[in-house]
């Protein structure tokens, strides 16, 4: 029905508006188109002030944050992958997703390695989904765990029952990082009722699983490839961790995860210590760059670089883990006649390694031999552009590391350095003197 209307433009921001004269309502017209002065009706710029704040609500509501600027637009339709047939299942998997999107229906789940485009591609549903004005919620797996924890907390905004419910009814559920969460009963026991729920009640759901689907669960198997409910799209095939791994010498280093990293400090050092530990969650999820970790020995940086390369080999994805000591000591070692491992082979699998964690980096000895062979690791790494991950107990203004690696270190545009300041777990010796223990030793 008409509103009655005058002339007048409505100017932003003016205090009152021209037609309704602030009241918020007119008068709607009659079919002689006279005013009906016996009825009234919200005025527009009320219903546009009320669609606003819609917007803004939906916005706030879908968690999406920074992933807003996903969208189909700035997404290449045939992926960015050089293979031809990555290419066809990525353009395959774009094509299923703004279908989805104009009308999401049953569950649709993508899979595949880390940097294919399966967070853009689900961002980008979510992105579709917005712009209609139609409510979406986005979140990975590991992050609803951990809000679903601190909910039982009396502090918490919004208490677990309410969340919880939130969750598992919204209209559309995009889940990201399925597979990387932590294994322990309550998580598979909360993720179990969430997607029960969402799968008995066919609400239509995103997951996104960097982990192969043959390789979850028996449930979530069933749940994510059954055919009358979900749609699975394979972006690219699944890369292994076949070269890279645990040796036998680092069976300590395979028990640091996240989920065992003790945050029980004293109060002056927590809030450094949650920074770094939520620092180095973040760059496991997403390997881009170096990771720069120092602090005196024990205070916790060998076990976030361990438990990066952990949280890399539950996803499936390559990570190799070497105590810059020892990994010179094997090379030497290879020139000896008796060496089942070539020099070239050992060097090569360190310099390009998909994801590298160098341990211990600078107490190496000061050798011209050992100082280039660092240098080489370094700059191959620098120019082209692979995620490392380095913990030190030197600090980098000080001139006790090499200035042309030092300066690799701090480039912001590669690096992020994050100073630890939590003193040694193992003893209460303070920081100054444990680096005076250090140098003597």
């Amino acid at each position: 029905m008409d509103t009655w209307s005058s002339d007048e433009t409505e100017t932003p921001g003016a205090p009152e508006c021209p037609v309704c004269k602030g009241a918020g309502v007119v008068h709607p017209r009659l079919a002689s188109g006279k005013p009906d002065f016996s009825r009234t009706v919200p005025c527009n710029c009320v219903r546009e002030q009320v669609e606003q704040k819609r917007r803004d609500w939906l916005q706030r509501y879908s968690n999406l944050g920074q992933l807003t600027r996903l969208t189909f637009d700035n997404l290449v339709p045939q992926g960015r992958s050089g293979n031809p047939a990555h290419q066809r299942q990525f353009a395959g998997a774009f094509e299923a997703a703004r279908v989805f999107a104009a009308g999401p229906k049953g569950w649709f789940v993508l899979s595949g390695p880390s940097g294919c485009g399966k967070t853009h591609l689900a961002a980008a549903i979510a992105n579709y989904r917005l712009a209609l004005d139609q409510p979406v919620f986005y979140i990975s797996v590991p992050d609803l765990l951990d809000h679903l924890k601190a909910s039982f907390s009396p502090t918490s905004d919004i208490p677990y029952d309410e969340f919880f419910d939130q969750v598992r009814n919204v209209s559309l559920l995009v889940l990201d990082d399925l597979g990387v969460q932590s294994s322990t009963p309550w998580a598979r026991e909360k993720l179990d009722q969430l997607l029960t729920y969402r799968f008995n009640a066919e609400l239509p759901t995103v997951v996104v699983t960097i982990v192969p689907v043959p390789q979850l669960d028996d449930r979530l198997q069933t749940r994510l490839s059954d055919p009358r409910t979900s749609q699975l799209h394979v972006i690219e095939e699944e890369q292994t961790a076949s070269l890279y791994g645990w040796g036998p010498e680092f069976e300590l280093q395979k028990t640091m995860t996240f989920s065992n990293f003790d945050l029980r400090v004293k109060e002056e050092y927590r809030d450094n210590l949650e920074a770094v530990y939520h620092l180095a969650m973040s760059f496991a999820r997403s390997p881009d760059g170096w990771l720069v970790l120092q602090g005196v020995n024990g205070c916790g940086k060998t076990h976030l670089a361990a438990a990066i390369c952990n949280f890399r080999y539950q996803a499936n994805q390559p990570a190799l883990f070497v105590v810059v000591v020892e990994f010179l000591d094997h090379l030497k070692a290879t020139f000896s006649p008796g060496s089942k491992v070539g020099y070239d082979q050992l060097f090569e699998s360190v310099k390009t390694a998909p994801l590298l964690v160098l341990d211990d980096f600078g107490e190496q000895s000061g050798t011209p031999w050992a100082r280039e062979k660092m240098y080489q690791v370094v700059n191959y790494r620098y120019n082209a552009r692979l995620p490392t991950v380095i913990t030190t107990t030197y600090t980098l203004d000080a001139d006790e590391i090499e200035g042309r690696i030092a300066s690799r270190l701090i480039d912001h545009k590669l690096s992020t350095f994050f100073n630890i300041t939590a003193p040694d777990y193992r003893g209460d010796l303070r920081p100054q003197e444990r680096r005076r223990v250090r140098r003597r030793g």
